[in-house]
């Protein structure tokens, strides 16, 4: 069946297909800040990568899959779990780049060294409680920090995977 230029009139396979296409994007642009810009990401924004991929892989098998009625409440509730996760831990990020610089803070161990070396309930637990290097900001877009633009990304993402269900049979 022919699609139209309007999203909202698309299919879910489509609407799920484009949902994949914005994860790998912005998972594109992440390794092009880390390795191209030279911006180390910090262990919230390990997390926030590690929630978009979630998305992503479940927008793909939506796509392939092309459900009806209950499977694609399935598939749209993970994306949105994996949402609102990854929204927490953006809101945590935003949340302790917006505190006062601490004098006496460390960038704490990389997150890859934490998981070799101490029990996850430790690493997730440090992981949330932030290390200095998830405190500073060095990336804005529009004078905004990229915790911020991950929120968006996560709101938006779930509102169209919200929004795929009511997509036509």
């Amino acid at each position: 069946m022919r699609t139209g230029l309007n999203p909202l009139q698309w299919s879910f396979r489509a609407r799920f297909g484009l949902g994949f296409v914005l994860c790998v994007a912005l998972l594109a642009y992440a390794l092009y800040v880390q390795f191209i810009l030279q911006v180390q990401p910090c262990p919230l924004c390990i997390l926030q990568r590690i929630a978009f991929m979630v998305m992503g892989v479940v927008f793909l098998l939506g796509t392939l899959h092309a459900p009806r009625t209950r499977g694609r409440w399935i598939y749209t509730l993970l994306v949105t779990v994996a949402a609102v996760l990854g929204a927490g831990v953006a809101t945590r990020h935003l949340w302790l780049q917006m505190q006062p610089p601490n004098p006496f803070g460390s960038c704490g161990a990389p997150l890859n060294y934490m998981i070799d070396n101490l029990p996850l309930a430790e690493v997730i637990r440090k992981v949330f409680i932030g290390s200095g290097d998830c405190a500073v900001v060095d990336w804005r877009f529009l004078g905004m920090p990229m915790p911020f633009w991950t929120l968006l990304w996560y709101v938006l993402l779930g509102a169209w995977a919200l929004l795929a269900v009511r997509a036509r049979k």
